[in-house]
């Protein structure tokens, strides 16, 4: 049976505590074992990831000690499954620009804040197991715009700027990357920049991204 190590905390209006419960529900139904801690306590023990089938990280604007940062890239780079959204992932420790290489990503901003209405676009003709016969879908949330990796593999996105929404980044329109993968040494690892707070994930799709991204970072996808 595979299992899982999920690890929250930080930042309380990101609801860290309350993704974890969702996540671990998630797996379960996939037939994981899953351990819940709160921090990231014991981590750099030796040997405490080497039996970790897949790591969910949920610890939010937060700080990492060098050691805890050493373990987990290093458990990564040797081939432990990584996977995670936004907060746990691209908005965690913004010092550490070790986890941002292997993350793939870093938040810098959300224009328009909280309650904006925006798409998360598929990328189109792309025959990926986590995307594969998924429609675009909208998002009531903040819209993430994030330095992003050009190696990741971006699986979908969202446009800036949106109408009516104005700042700094209006005269730049993109298609900004919202779902990828990528490798990190032998690990893989998911990312979904979806998951200000738990309501998010009360959309079917966004649920759904996390479900399979989680099986394909392990290969049973």
């Amino acid at each position: 049976m595979p299992n899982a190590l999920i690890c929250w905390g930080g930042w309380d209006g990101h609801e860290p505590d309350k993704v974890a419960a969702h996540f671990q529900n998630i797996l379960k139904a996939e037939g994981f074992t899953v351990e819940v801690q709160n921090g990231l306590g014991g981590v750099e023990a030796p040997g405490r990831l080497m039996e970790v089938d897949l790591f969910i990280p949920i610890i939010t604007m937060s700080d990492i000690t060098g050691e805890q940062s050493t373990a987990i890239c290093g458990a990564v780079a040797e081939g432990m499954p990584f996977a995670g959204c936004h907060g746990g992932m691209c908005d965690s420790f913004r010092q550490n620009t070790e986890w941002q290489f292997m993350t793939g990503g870093q938040w810098v901003a959300h224009p328009g804040n909280d309650g904006v209405a925006y798409q998360v676009e598929i990328v189109p003709g792309l025959d990926h197991p986590i995307t594969r016969g998924m429609a675009d879908f909208t998002v009531v949330s903040e819209q993430y715009y994030l330095h992003v990796d050009p190696g990741v593999k971006t699986l979908a996105f969202t446009r800036f700027p949106l109408e009516g929404v104005d700042g700094p980044h209006v005269e730049n329109p993109c298609a900004m990357p919202q779902v990828w993968t990528k490798m990190y040494g032998k690990g893989r690892v998911f990312y979904n920049a979806l998951g200000h707070n738990r309501a998010v994930f009360d959309i079917p799709e966004a649920t759904e991204l996390m479900r399979r991204g989680f099986l394909w970072a392990t290969g049973r996808l």
